[in-house]
């Protein structure tokens, strides 16, 4: 039998397939950055961009904190949404965003996922019995340092009186896609992911939603790289925020923060 750490790094290497950039060979449009959230919502919306400008959205998928990381680094990208402000403001403390650009796009929340077929129930309160549910079993997050998600549900789980309960329980995961899969896969029985990752997996469901006041507001902010040529990289951001564009993010569950008519 693997461990739930040999299943983690199987996961990740199958992720790193998943969340690869779409490709380059006709990428006339921007390089957007994102986190990884936002993968079938951003496909979608980038489909719809070719669709009307007939140019090429190039997608990279990570945690915010890879992603920001990459960009310090000197990553091609000309765009980056992040999964929270902290990233954002990391790399504009860098002087590397174009801050005149910025602007908060999306909302979201955290929700704790089991299995689908799972008969657990819980209501998150304080001192909820989280760690009594997990028994031996693991808590599915995506790293509580560094990755956006992970940070959200640490807060809220200390917030609730839970968390020292529960840390020596919980399997981290690279991004809160290879956290939510453990749990689609019924490798874990919890798991804390966003509410649109719920919603994009038919193999798990929603055991409760953690209260808005439990963790600091999730809040997605985008912005253009200020090292980026691509005349594009603007006008992309530009569309994130418009009528169609807003109706595929409500569509999938996101708060839509910036509309334009």
């Amino acid at each position: 039998m693997f461990g739930i750490s040999s299943r983690l790094r199987a996961i990740s290497l199958a992720l790193a397939f998943a969340l690869a950039p779409l490709g380059t060979a006709l990428a006339e449009g921007p390089t957007v950055f994102a986190a990884a959230s936002l993968k079938n919502v951003l496909e979608s919306i980038a489909t719809s961009w070719k669709d009307e400008t007939g140019k090429e959205v190039t997608l990279s998928f990570a945690g915010s904190s890879a992603l920001a990381k990459q960009i310090e680094q000197g990553a091609p990208a000309d765009l980056f949404i992040s999964a929270d402000l902290n990233w954002m403001d990391y790399l504009d403390k860098a002087g590397l965003i174009d801050k005149e650009s910025l602007r908060n796009l999306l909302g979201n929340s955290i929700v704790l996922v089991a299995p689908k077929e799972s008969p657990v129930a819980l209501v998150i309160t304080k001192d909820f019995p989280l760690a009594e549910t997990l028994g031996d079993e693991k808590l599915a997050m995506a790293n509580t340092d560094s990755v956006p998600a992970g940070v959200y549900g640490k807060a809220a789980l200390t917030s609730l009186g839970v968390w020292e309960a529960v840390q020596g329980k919980v399997a981290q995961a690279e991004n809160v896609r290879a956290a939510l899969l453990l749990v689609s896969r019924a490798e874990a029985p919890l798991g804390i992911v966003y509410a649109t990752d719920a919603k994009a997996d038919p193999d798990v469901r929603v055991v409760d939603t953690f209260p808005e006041n439990s963790h600091p507001p999730i809040v997605y902010p985008g912005a253009v790289i200020k090292a980026s040529q691509n005349a594009d990289a603007g006008a992309f951001l530009d569309y994130l925020s418009s009528p169609k564009a807003v109706e595929q993010f409500e569509a999938a569950g996101f708060t839509a923060l910036a509309a334009s008519n």
